[in-house]
């Protein structure tokens, strides 16, 4: 996949270097670049749903008119989307190239000794070898061994955000009290954002498509999902999740505004009763 991560690997390093080596701004940046670059395939995806929400009515009479005979009802479907010139996986392809790419944006945020720092492989291999001799674990990020990386390297990057060291990986315990870390506020974050985003979802979906079978348990179990995962990780993990939260639901939102499928549809069908007012009028008008 070097294909895709050292050309963004070299977007994140410029980041860096223009925020004077601050980490966590970089990677905010970063994930906002990413999110951008990818703004008109959500609006395609969008417009996707548009034409979905568009034949449900006329799917609607399908399913009365063929009852169970779910034979009947497959082909009919497929002929109505075909007369209608819309695509039935119409939505699949800009989710899945933005899938790939938010996965090369999170491999490369997670290896900032490769991407930003450009730390040789021998050096990497070093520290990933003191790391394993220490604690007996192989590290599953590059954010793990840099304690183990010489200092003099390290200089030119800040892993800090408010105080807070993202190379450490928050250890929960259950005396929340006694044992409490200042660093637990980034799986708190990651929660937060992905409850936000998860209750947004859930509203537009109702709006949208009241009809549609609900997701609201899995998309309320997500955001423990996440916490639970961010416990798990580096603080970085965590704060790219929050990150990249925040972004694609602001994102949501604006796509949503411009894109509003009920609104949209709802001035289609103004506009379809003014012309055909229009060209009543006309026809009175000449008869006269």
């Amino acid at each position: 996949m070097n294909f895709l991560f050292l050309p963004l690997g070299w977007i994140l390093r410029q980041f860096s270097n223009f925020v004077g080596g601050n980490f966590a701004f970089a990677v905010f940046l970063f994930t906002f670049l990413v999110n951008a670059v990818m703004f008109p395939l959500t609006i395609k995806t969008q417009k996707s749903s548009l034409q979905q929400i568009k034949l449900r009515p006329k799917l609607d009479l399908l399913k009365k008119k063929f009852g169970d005979d779910k034979v009947k009802y497959n082909a009919a479907m497929q002929e109505l989307y075909q007369r209608e010139n819309v695509s039935m996986a119409g939505g699949c392809f800009p989710m899945i190239v933005r899938l790939v790419f938010m996965l090369g944006v999170y491999w490369t945020v997670m290896s900032p000794l490769t991407y930003i720092l450009d730390i040789p492989k021998d050096e990497i291999l070093r520290a990933t070898e003191q790391y394993y001799q220490a604690l007996n674990l192989k590290p599953n990020y590059e954010l793990q061994i840099i304690p183990y990386i010489q200092q003099d390297m390290l200089n030119t990057v800040d892993f800090k955000f408010l105080g807070l060291d993202l190379t450490k990986t928050p250890d929960f315990s259950w005396n929340i009290f006694g044992d409490f870390q200042p660093i637990w506020f980034i799986p708190l974050l990651a929660f937060g954002t992905s409850m936000l985003s998860s209750i947004f979802s859930i509203f537009m979906q109702k709006i949208n498509n009241p009809g549609a079978q609900s997701m609201t348990g899995m998309m309320l179990i997500m955001p423990l999902f996440s916490l639970y995962i961010a416990f798990k990780v580096p603080g970085a993990v965590g704060f790219y999740w929050a990150c990249s939260n925040l972004i694609a639901g602001v994102s949501q939102l604006i796509v949503q505004t411009l894109y509003n499928p009920n609104k949209l549809i709802a001035d289609e069908q103004s506009a379809a009763i003014i012309s055909r007012h229009a060209y009543e009028i006309k026809k009175i008008k000449e008869n006269n």
